[in-house]
């Protein structure tokens, strides 16, 4: 089904006036947070604790989820499938490819920024492109900032209609879009045009993509790329998400109201101690004292008429000292919010027991995130990684086409669980210990190796392969 370009606006639009209403809470949580240069307005900043703490938040995630120069991810081969040595080699190489290829690309540079979005506002959209040929990496990535993404959720409860809205000159667009004939020429070339580009659920399985240059009531829209894909090019994700909204919720904008107190806490006792620093001062007007000539600095001599107090300290209405109570509350509360006091590094003074109990207690604290974000990110990002590095040759395209292949976590959170289980699974097989021979024999050995190889995230070549029925026969 063709997609019309008139139909796309108009359906961006309505769906960007649909959260315009969300717009205002997500610059104020910016300006907090994310402070904005000199000369593009925005409040003054007095209190860091929320900027220190969200890019704490989005580095730990980072650090959770997929650490760089590391591998957070393993791919196995899936349940039912025909398993054997070459198909588990195969898989083990497909993920050391796609490690490499992630490694030399700005995949962390781009991440940690779309991590700030999702701190910040609870939504953020990555953007993963083929690289041009030739590039160190097959993998190009592009965090796209919220306000050019609008989001639709579909009906599976994801974020499946993606529209992004770019202003580039005319030239630029003209390299991006090089078959496009409906792009002006010429002197033209340096005029900002908008385009929006469109990812929306195909009925036949896979995403439609279209861009639309949209003239601004210069004349009719026009197409100037359509493409049927195999996976999105834009990944959108969320925090957490109340029932009925699209949008995600971050931790920022819950705890916005104490950011801004605080802000305005900390400017109420800067104003006071330079009150305080300077002071206030009562002078008698008997036409001798002039003010404009009096300076406060040591050793000063400040002339008075005879009979005239002179210059006369005004004392303060009251104390402010109840400011650091509120404020070290406010604080307290900002940082708890954002995780800032649980993700922070084990202290010095923890004994093991401590730092494995704060460990456990990552996943209580973070699950439903971190699942979201497995389901919403993770799990999108190596599907559409694959087909790129398959339609590059990197891979076997019948390795990603089969869907032969099982995607396993390895982050340092899924290796907490990881371990858990593993741990229950020696426990077991100490408990059979103790019960005797008779209970032993009940333990497939070569399969509880297997299911800790499994657990553990061991790497396949460590492992000699099970004998087949044939194999054993001839052995016996």
């Amino acid at each position: 089904m063709t997609m019309q370009p008139e139909e796309i606006l108009a359906r961006e639009a309505r769906a960007r006036n649909a959260r315009r209403a969300l717009e205002p809470v997500w610059q104020e949580a910016y300006d907090h947070v994310l402070a904005r240069t000199p000369g593009q307005g925005g409040p003054t900043l007095y209190d860091a604790t929320a900027a220190d703490a969200a890019e704490q938040l989005a580095a730990s995630l980072i650090a959770e989820l997929c650490p760089p120069w590391s591998r957070w991810f393993g791919l196995a081969p899936a349940r039912g499938a025909a398993a054997g040595a070459d198909l588990a080699r195969a898989c083990e190489e497909a993920a050391e490819t796609l490690q490499s290829h992630l490694d030399r690309s700005n995949f962390a540079l781009e991440l940690h920024q779309s991590f700030l979005d999702l701190v910040v506002a609870g939504t953020a959209v990555l953007a993963v492109e083929e690289a041009p040929v030739g590039e160190a990496s097959a993998l190009a990535f592009r965090a796209v900032p919220l306000r050019e993404a609008v989001l639709e959720e579909g009906p599976s409860g994801r974020l499946e209609t993606v529209f992004r809205s770019l202003r580039l000159p005319l030239a630029e667009a003209a390299r991006r879009f090089p078959f496009a004939e409906a792009l002006p020429r010429g002197s033209a070339a340096e005029r900002p045009c908008r385009i929006v580009e469109a990812v929306l659920p195909d009925p036949r399985g896979g995403v439609r993509y279209a861009a639309v240059l949209d003239p601004e009531g210069q004349g009719a829209p026009a197409l100037l790329a359509t493409a049927r894909l195999a996976d999105s090019p834009f990944l959108a994700f969320r925090w957490l998400k109340a029932p009925g909204e699209t949008y995600g919720r971050g931790p920022v904008v819950k705890a916005l109201p104490d950011i801004r107190t605080a802000n305005k806490v900390v400017e109420l006792i800067l104003k006071n101690a330079s009150i305080a620093a300077s002071g206030i001062w009562l002078a008698e007007d008997d036409g001798v004292l002039n003010p404009a000539t009096i300076r406060l600095e040591p050793g000063a001599i400040i002339p008075k008429a005879p009979g005239s107090q002179g210059l006369v300290p005004l004392p303060p209405a009251g104390s402010f000292d109840v400011s650091q109570l509120v404020l070290e509350d406010l604080r307290r509360r900002i940082r708890a919010a954002l995780l800032a006091d649980r993700i922070a590094p084990p202290a010095a003074r923890m004994t093991a027991t401590e730092v494995i109990e704060r460990s456990a207690e990552t996943p209580r604290l973070l699950g439903a995130a971190y699942g979201r974000l497995q389901t919403e990110l993770l799990s999108p990002l190596v599907a559409r990684c694959l087909r790129i590095l398959a339609r590059r040759g990197e891979i076997p395209s019948e390795l990603v086409d089969s869907g032969d292949l099982r995607l396993l976590y390895q982050s340092p959170l899924a290796r907490v669980q990881g371990r858990a289980d593993a741990a229950n699974t020696l426990l077991f097989l100490q408990a059979v210990a103790a019960l005797g021979p008779a209970a032993q024999k009940r333990v497939d050995a070569a399969a509880a190796v297997d299911v800790l190889a499994r657990t553990l995230g061991a790497p396949a070549e460590i492992l000699i392969p099970a004998p087949t029925p044939a194999e054993e026969t001839t052995t016996a």
